[in-house]
């Protein structure tokens, strides 16, 4: 079978903890025709000194100020020459084979767009802690912020040219506004099976930068509110979408330490929809418990339940993916 070009990208910026990692993890693939690239936003870090070791395998890099993560990756996709595309960032990796059953699968499914894998949630020392499984299924789960493992999605390069590409004007939701516009494009293929390790470590956008996340959250909203298509599609989920996208905004500000906002985004996602608000019913009693003064708990719970090792993880013996990527 024909096996086509897939360029992959990783933004960077002071990431030297994590990003020989990434690297490694991508130079591991055994998929043979990948273009790999990697766009530094001028760190400060030892990034350079990482980027110059595997600079004879990399298909370009660069280290030079940019305007964000948007930008980098608008850089890096214009450079790119592959059929199939995709992007890792400096502190995720792709798991084994991935690259190899994304193509396989996209040839399996012409009529597809994009293939979205699964991934495992992985600490800063590399130990699973948890499966992340899709729930998505169409256009609407996606406009109800079901959110997509996004080091885990490979998508065709036409449809991303179609779409209009990444906006920079996104800084924290700029995966999401990009497969909502993709997946006006076609369908998608939904393959379980792990394609990516997703880490969360303190320094992590999403940990650091809640605020934003939910700023970008009401930004979507109105988006999909005006969007021509999407427009209609709104009107007629209209109590769902709201709501979750008072739940997003509600567990970010609480990630973010802004309880009390926190809990009124939780109490708005309950008036439009109690189902949608439902599923993060543990985070609004966090919430209460953190008004209380026992906020404490949270952290502990989190700690006990992170102490067991996924169930696939155990089966492939992933008790620390760092291994699966030696040197060399």
């Amino acid at each position: 079978m024909d096996r086509p070009l897939v360029s992959i990208v990783t933004p960077s910026y002071n990431q030297a903890s994590f990003l020989e990692w990434t690297i490694r993890s991508v130079l591991h693939q055994d998929y043979p025709y990948i273009e790999y690239i990697v766009v530094d936003g001028g760190s400060t870090d030892g990034t350079l000194r990482i980027l110059e070791k595997y600079q004879h395998r990399l298909s370009w890099w660069v280290s030079e100020p940019d305007q964000g993560q948007g930008h980098a990756l608008q850089k890096g996709f214009s450079r790119a020459r592959g059929e199939i595309l995709a992007w890792v960032n400096s502190d995720d990796m792709l798991a084994p084979h991935a690259v190899q059953r994304a193509v396989m699968a996209l040839q399996q499914h012409p009529e597809a767009v994009m293939v979205v894998g699964e991934a495992l949630f992985v600490d800063t020392f590399g130990r699973p802690f948890r499966h992340y499984r899709v729930h998505a299924q169409d256009v609407v789960d996606l406009m109800a912020f079901t959110i997509l493992p996004q080091p885990a999605v490979f998508f065709r390069r036409r449809a991303y040219e179609a779409s209009g590409g990444i906006d920079p004007a996104f800084h924290y939701l700029l995966d999401h506004h990009l497969w909502l516009r993709m997946a006006l494009q076609g369908s998608w293929v939904h393959l379980e099976e792990i394609l990516a390790f997703a880490r969360f470590h303190p320094q992590a956008k999403n940990w650091q930068q809640g605020e934003g996340f939910a700023q970008e959250a009401r930004r979507l909203l109105d988006w999909m509110q005006g969007h021509p298509v999407l427009g209609a599609l709104f009107r007629q989920h209209r109590r769902r979408i709201l709501a979750a996208g008072y739940r997003f905004m509600g567990r970010y500000l609480l990630d973010a330490g802004r309880t009390r906002a926190a809990l009124a985004a939780y109490l708005r996602a309950w008036w439009w929809h109690p189902r949608e608000a439902a599923r993060e019913a543990h985070r609004l009693a966090y919430g209460v418990l953190r008004l209380l003064g026992l906020g404490f708990l949270g952290p502990a719970y989190l700690h006990w339940k992170r102490r067991g090792l996924p169930a696939v993880a155990r089966k492939r013996g992933w008790y620390n993916v760092h291994r699966l990527y030696p040197e060399g």
